[in-house]
Order: structure tokens, then sequence, then C-alpha cells
């Protein structure tokens, strides 16, 4: 199968959950299906705006943005309902984890699509069969449509991916960029708005072709910077990586490993979660992040998953406690079957010199005797900044960090910061 993949290329998918909202709301209530539904606030006051709607709704002309009032005239029988984000989020992380089963590098874009190098994928299938195997297994498990574009970049995935929907797989070929892309008009192009296409139209770029064949001068003098990286998406190149970690916004971190076999043994098991936990650490440090939450997963051989987690009382980042607390999950909730993936995150994040520990006790004591210490670093940073001093444990272990434990899969949006439906344990 290796055979069927790029030498020297890469293979991205762009996966797009179809009218997003509506499709969850349809699953969580199927007498919904086939019917116009629109997604909007007020609807009793008929205020607000359309977040999104059906395809049925959008055969009668409503759009998303639209006014609910036009809506409504638009087709009088449209179904109108709040928006449930707690829904919306527990779907979306629900993708992502299936679309982390694939490959360890998924980069979440929005709530409801994301980007999915799948280059060293091949013992899936052709990237052809690994985007028909993620589309029906998000439509079997989730009952939600996708669109997929497969292309050897992020930007020809996301122009395939849009191509057809829904439920709607694309291959996008660089060599196919002349005859599909350039004859579109230039505002059809993933990064060209209203505004900027007005602004091109006044140097007579049309379509992606024109765009493709501008002069560099022309473009930065109406673009500024943005022009030249715009010729060069719309000759079809785009060298962004697939990067898990590219939110700026961090609010989990974590990290699984998919087994070189089928593993039974608890010792064996153990060992792996160890060896999370040093990984998870060194990431932490280097964010200069703890855990509030901690959570694990695992995955068993006939790919069933669960992710179990707990409220901690006091925020960690040190290995040894990561590991006490995923190995007390994990002992309490592994059934004995062979397992597939492990992986570790910390949630909850908070920036260490925000950290406020509850103090029990038995720690109470050690913690004072810090006091004129801490004060100290207080005083040289608010002398010379922030950044001055760091105390010596959180310097992040480079050599540590570059020991290839297995996939990291940390999802970096807002949006995922919360599990809705994931079972949680208060710490005793």
């Amino acid at each position: 199968m290796k055979q069927m993949y790029p030498k020297n290329g890469r293979v991205i998918l762009h996966v797009d959950m179809n009218s997003f909202y509506a499709s969850v709301e349809m699953a969580y209530d199927p007498s919904l299906k086939g019917k116009p539904l629109a997604i909007a606030g007020n609807p009793k006051e008929r205020r607000g705006i359309i977040v999104t709607c059906s395809y049925e709704a959008r055969k009668f002309g409503v759009k998303t943005t639209m006014p609910l009032w036009e809506a409504q005239k638009l087709c009088p029988q449209l179904i109108v309902k709040k928006p449930n984000f707690d829904r919306y989020r527990a779907a979306s992380i629900g993708m992502f984890e299936i679309l982390n089963q694939y490959s360890s590098l998924v980069e979440p874009v929005s709530i409801d699509e994301g980007y999915v190098d799948i280059t060293e994928s091949y013992e899936f299938g052709t990237p052809l069969e690994i985007a028909e195997t993620i589309q029906k297994q998000i439509q079997r498990q989730l009952d939600l449509p996708c669109s997929i574009g497969v292309a050897p970049n992020k930007f020809l995935a996301k122009m395939a991916s849009d191509m057809k929907k829904p439920m709607g797989i694309t291959v996008l070929r660089k060599r196919d960029v002349p005859s599909v892309l350039w004859p579109l008009d230039v505002e059809e192009m993933h990064g060209v708005g209203k505004k900027t296409g007005e602004k091109l139209r006044t140097i007579h770029i049309k379509t992606i072709g024109d765009l493709a064949k501008a002069n560099d001068v022309q473009l930065k003098s109406v673009l500024g910077i943005n022009g030249p990286r715009l010729k060069e998406r719309a000759n079809g190149t785009d060298q962004r990586p697939v990067d898990p970690d590219a939110a700026s916004e961090f609010k989990s971190i974590g990290n699984s490993t998919t087994l070189p076999r089928d593993v039974s043994n608890q010792q064996e098991l153990l060992q792996v979660l160890e060896k999370l936990s040093e990984t998870v650490c060194v990431r932490l440090k280097r964010k200069k992040v703890l855990a509030s939450s901690l959570g694990i997963t695992i995955r068993f051989k006939d790919r069933k998953t669960i992710t179990r987690s707990r409220k901690l009382q006091n925020p960690i980042q040190k290995e040894e406690e990561l590991f006490q607390i995923a190995k007390q999950l994990f002992l309490k909730h592994w059934n004995g079957d062979s397992v597939r993936l492990l992986g570790i995150t910390g949630m909850d994040l908070i920036e260490y010199n925000e950290a406020v520990k509850q103090l029990d006790l038995f720690s109470y004591e050690k913690e004072a005797r810090k006091e004129p210490l801490l004060a100290t670093l207080a005083t040289l940073r608010e002398k010379f900044g922030s950044h001055i001093i760091d105390r010596a444990v959180m310097m992040p272990e480079v050599k540590s960090e570059q020991r290839n434990i297995g996939a990291e899969t940390s999802f970096n949006k807002d949006f995922l910061q919360d599990f809705p439906y994931r079972k949680t344990e208060k710490e005793e």
C-alpha cells in the first residue's frame, strides 16, 4: 500500500462537517431529518441571525448570516432551534477522536473542520480508502455527514472539500489546478473574501487563473504581503504543515501512542503510561502550565475507546504525580482486555505563575518554608520582567522531548476545552 503514497510529498485530508449544528440537532432528534431546520438566536422574538441551516432549508433560499425574519419569510415552515453548544462540542470531540485514529497529525481549524496528514497512514489503505472509511465511520458512530478533500497540501484539501456537499469526497492534485481551479471566480478561492475580491478586480483579476498569473508588484500594492502568498496558493502551492499545536490558546496537553501489538499484560501497560507521563510532563513544563484535571484514553483491540478523567485537588505537573493519577484511573477502568492505544491528557491548564495551590495540613509547613524564596522571585520579576528568572523545574527537558513515544493528541481550541460526555471523578 505504501507505493500508493508519494515518496517526497504529503497526503492531507480536510474534513468538513456538513451543516454541522443542524446535523447535530438531527442526530439528537431524528424527527427533524428531512425538514427545513435553522439554528438561530432568539427565535421567539424573531430577532437574531441564522447560524446554520439544513440543506432542506437552503432550497428555499435560507442562508447563513441571514436575519431570522427574512428566513421565515422565505420558508414559513422553517423549524428554528436555539444553539446547544454543549451538544455541538461533544459531537466535535467525537469527530476529532475518530480522526486521531488514523493519524497523530490532526489540526483542528474550528469546531467542525480539521486537517489530517495521512502521509504515514498507509497501513489503513489508500488515501481514497482512508477518506471513505473516515466518512463512513463519522456517519455510523455520530450520525453526522461530512465532506472530505484529499490533496497534497492544506490549501488544495480545503478547496477540494468544498466541491461536493453534502457527503462528498474530492481528490485535487496539483496538476488539476489549471483546469479545475483557474476558471473559478476569484472570490471562490479559500482566503479571498468579498472585500479582497473587490480589490483584486480593480487590477482586472477576476478568476483564480488571473490571480495565478498576476504581477507580484501589483498584488503587493493592493494586498500587501498577502498578495504574493495568495498567488502561490492560486498556483496550488502551500508549504504549511499540519500542526496539532497550531492554536495559540491551549486548553489541554496530551500524548498518546498506538502500541506495536495488542497488549494485555498489566505491567507492560503501566510502563507505557509511565513513558507517556514523562512526555506530558515535559510539554507542561515547556508551556509553563499545570494541569487541574487529568484524563486517560484506552482503546481496546476491538477499537472500542473510552476516556475517563479526574478533577484534581491541586494542579500538578511532575511526572510521578501524572503517572500515579493516570495509573489509578487506568486500573479502575481497564477491563483486562488487550489494549491497542493508551493516552494521557492534562486538562484545565493554568499558567504556573497564576496557580494557587490549595494547601492541606501536611503540605502547609513545606510550602511555608518557600515563602522567602517566592517573595524574592516576585521582587525580581516585578523589577526586571516576568521572564528574568525561572525555577529549574520549569525549564524544558529537550532530550526527553525528543524521545519518540507516540502521537501527540492535544486539542488546542477553546471550543474543545470541555468534554461534556466524559465521565469525571472528583479526587477523594
